[in-house]
């Protein structure tokens, strides 16, 4: 049965004239849609360093609210699941479909764990009121306000002003988790076609076009990380 399957797909869809010119057309197809991505992240990045720019100790001061330590071990974390999908989209090049799918688990693992680890984050800080909306007049953010008073130059700045910089966090790291869930959809849908061993040296699309939306969606978090944890 899983023979059959493989050989099904060894024939192109009618609308291409080989599956050279399928292949190319899905890889493209993949690569303009992560050109709408990055035209989207980079709205919000450039929103992030105007803003940065204006009130660049006020963000400095809320970026210390955050833990690095989370954001560095999730950092960890999705380069290693970049480096399972790449190897999982080798190993279906080369008809390994078995193989494969275990790559893909372990994606899929690190992809969960990456958002266990961004669950604690949003509670802590929802638990504490810097979550947009919230009542942000608390403990917390009198304390960020008081290491904001230290800092020449900025005696009559609005603490308003630190409001942006956690709508600014939450959407952008909110965004991306969104992808990371998306992700996970998508594999879980590999891992049934892997299952299946529906791909072959032949026909592997669907694992590479997945493969490239997880390296993109790595390569926003190694954007992310430092420009609000570290610097």
């Amino acid at each position: 049965m899983s023979t059959a399957k493989v050989d099904r797909r060894v024939e192109h869809s009618h609308h291409f004239s080989s599956m050279e010119q399928e292949h190319e057309a899905g890889k493209q197809g993949v690569w303009l849609f992560m050109a709408t991505e990055i035209m989207m992240f980079g709205g919000l990045f450039v929103g992030y360093f105007i803003y940065r720019f204006k009130f660049h100790d006020m963000y400095i001061a809320g970026g210390d609210s955050l833990d690095w330590t989370l954001g560095a071990l999730n950092t960890l974390v999705l380069l290693f699941s970049s480096f399972t999908m790449a190897q999982a989209v080798t190993e279906t090049m080369k008809g390994n479909n078995a193989k494969a799918l275990k790559l893909v688990y372990f994606t899929t693992a690190c992809a969960l764990i990456f958002m266990v680890v961004k669950y604690f984050e949003y509670s802590a800080k929802i638990d504490h009121g810097l979550f947009p909306g919230f009542d942000m007049w608390n403990p917390d953010m009198e304390y960020i306000k008081s290491k904001i008073r230290d800092v020449a130059l900025l005696n009559n700045v609005d603490p308003a002003n630190l409001r942006l910089f956690f709508v600014l966090y939450f959407a952008m790291t909110g965004l991306h988790g969104i992808h990371i869930v998306i992700g996970v959809g998508l594999m879980i849908w590999l891992m049934k076609r892997l299952k299946n061993n529906e791909f072959s040296p032949k026909y592997y699309t669907a694992v590479e076009g997945v493969g490239l939306y997880w390296h993109i969606v790595d390569i926003i978090w190694i954007f992310l990380f430092p420009l609000m944890y570290l610097i």
